[in-house]
């Protein structure tokens, strides 16, 4: 068994549960540490009111739902649907892909194995969107773009292309490498993000990560070690997207009906940031209603052109799932929520912030319906790491300067918290208004974009010479790696001992190299052997244990 070892910073995130039962929901515990986070450190902080304009009682549902506006999403008596994100079309609607079965199937939501996918459209982001094709079965769709314009439909065990989103769509499977590594929680309720090559990023359920060069082509796997939050839950219902600035990540816990948020500078290493991503009771109107939503899964986000998170999308049911049978009064539909997408913010300065740094500019854009000159509360602002941020910390800021409609926002670079690992320091406040703003910015010093250097398990092969072993390694990365080294070393009564050494070629990006050493013999009849890879690249190591 394969071991790939990544970098996961926890920021206050352990806690412990209650013993679970066989109910679809138990309490969780929050850490203590949690009550002193600001407002704008969770994601959950970011939900705006919902949307709708047809308010009716005419419609399924427990009390705590009724009366609600039935033209946000998709719902009718017909179908319960679930799952599903939206993309808009070169005809200029907003297509959401969803799922359904029957509300008047026998089984009730245990159909949900014989769902059908939907193409369905409106000309509003939130709905109400209706019925425009059947494409075929699947459940838990997902869609997204490839480089070459087609789109690929993915759903629990299989895809669909097309080039025309109002076509016809060509059922197939993907091919999935695990590369040596072993696949958790097996292989469901994917999803995907583009990297900036068109290449694409994917997580599985259990929180694997996996690359493929096209979004189509196999997908390999670059861990076996989850990168959710070490804590107890029961997670599905990820969902990764990549915007101007980083990766994101929520993983819901299911059972404890609370999602976590993490973030990336690459896609494989992630930092779990404090604090709900999201629980029930988000579905709040303007004039105060609340659609009070038993569950609400499989999230899915909706994009701007900077790639910032504007609407999430989920499944929501107004009972326990097994009590939803046919002909009665629950069923479920997919739902649209606003998200607060942040400030457009850029750092002038190109030189390293560090403990010897007296002040730090930042650049906040104008945009539309942003004016930073005359909307936002200065002194609210604070600057830095999120760790310091997220709890009321960081830097403060001092003075501000005019760049055109745009405002540089000078801070004392006192208490930022940013260190080397720092990729996306992060800024919150408020506008004049009082109304949370929130904004992260890259360091324009930082490397975004490096090679990714993934090894296999070695493989050992005895001949009357000896012992030799050959082991393949990959660049996943978008750009050419640097000259390299690599070390394996066995575990022998709990010390690491050297085995072989060598150097690794320049590989360009997805290409591969095979090396070959010969190698002291060691190895006793019917023992097993531990063995650790080491991959140096400058400052940067990769590890696989075995």
């Amino acid at each position: 068994m394969n071991k790939h070892i990544t970098k996961l910073i926890l920021t206050g995130i352990l806690f412990s549960v209650p013993i679970l039962s066989n109910a679809q929901i138990t309490e969780r515990v929050r850490p203590k540490e949690w009550d002193n986070l600001v407002e704008g450190a969770r994601f959950i902080d970011r939900f705006l009111p919902m949307k709708g304009n047809v308010l009716s009682s005419d419609t399924w549902g427990v009390d705590g739902v009724v009366p609600r506006y039935v033209d946000n999403g998709i719902e009718d008596r017909i179908w319960s649907y679930w799952g599903g994100n939206i993309k808009k079309g070169e005809d200029g609607k907003y297509h959401l892909f969803v799922c359904g079965w029957l509300e008047s199937s026998p089984k009730g939501h245990a159909e949900w194995p014989n769902s059908m996918v939907f193409n369905a459209v409106s000309d509003n982001l939130t709905g109400p969107f209706k019925l425009r094709n059947m494409i075929g079965k699947g459940h838990n769709p997902e869609v997204y773009q490839l480089k070459d314009g087609r789109y690929v439909l993915y759903v629990i065990d299989g895809r669909y292309v097309t080039d025309d989103i109002n076509g016809r769509w060509d059922y197939g499977t993907f091919y999935f490498n695990p590369r040596d590594r072993r696949i958790i929680e097996g292989l469901s309720n994917l999803s995907f993000a583009q990297r900036e090559d068109g290449s694409y990023v994917m997580v599985c359920r259990g929180g694997g990560i996996w690359i493929s060069e096209d979004g189509l082509s196999e997908y390999n796997q670059i861990t076996d070690k989850r990168v959710y939050p070490p804590v107890q839950g029961q997670f599905e219902d990820t969902v990764i997207w990549r915007d101007h600035i980083q990766y994101h990540m929520i993983v819901n816990d299911w059972l404890g009906r609370i999602a976590f948020y993490l973030r990336s500078k690459d896609g494989i290493n992630w930092v779990v940031d404090p604090g709900e991503a999201y629980t029930p009771g988000i579905a709040v109107h303007e004039n105060g209603l609340v659609e009070d939503w038993f569950k609400f899964e499989r999230i899915k986000i909706y994009q701007d052109e900077y790639g910032r998170a504007i609407q999430a999308n989920f499944a929501v049911i107004d009972t326990l799932k097994p009590l939803d049978k046919p002909f009665d009064n629950h069923s479920s539909k997919n739902i649209g929520i606003p998200l607060n997408p942040g400030l457009l913010l850029s750092i002038p300065d190109d030189k390293p912030i560090n403990s010897r740094t007296k002040s730090i500019r930042v650049k906040i854009h104008a945009e539309e319906g942003i004016n930073p000159h005359t909307d936002i509360d200065i002194s609210s602002l604070r600057f830095g790491a999120s760790e310091e941020v997220n709890f009321g910390r960081g830097c403060t800021a001092v003075k501000t300067e005019h760049d055109g409609d745009d405002l540089i926002v000078i801070f004392d670079a006192k208490g930022s918290g940013i260190t080397e690992e720092e990729f996306a320091p992060k800024m919150i406040g408020r506008y004049i208004n009082g109304k949370m703003l929130y904004g992260y910015a890259r360091l324009p010093y930082i490397d975004y974009i490096e090679p990714i250097l993934s090894a296999r398990a070695p493989v050992f092969t005895e001949s009357e010479e000896g012992w030799s072993v050959s082991m393949e390694i990959q660049n996943f990365g978008q750009v050419e790696s640097k000259r390299s080294s690599v070390k394996i070393e066995y575990k022998k009564d709990g010390k690491l001992t050297e085995l072989v050494s060598g150097n690794v070629p320049v590989l360009q990006p997805y290409g591969k190299t095979n090396l070959h050493f010969n190698c002291k013999d060691i190895f006793e009849k019917d023992e097993e052997y531990e063995f650790l890879i080491t991959i140096y690249s400058g400052k940067k190591y990769y590890r696989l244990s075995t």
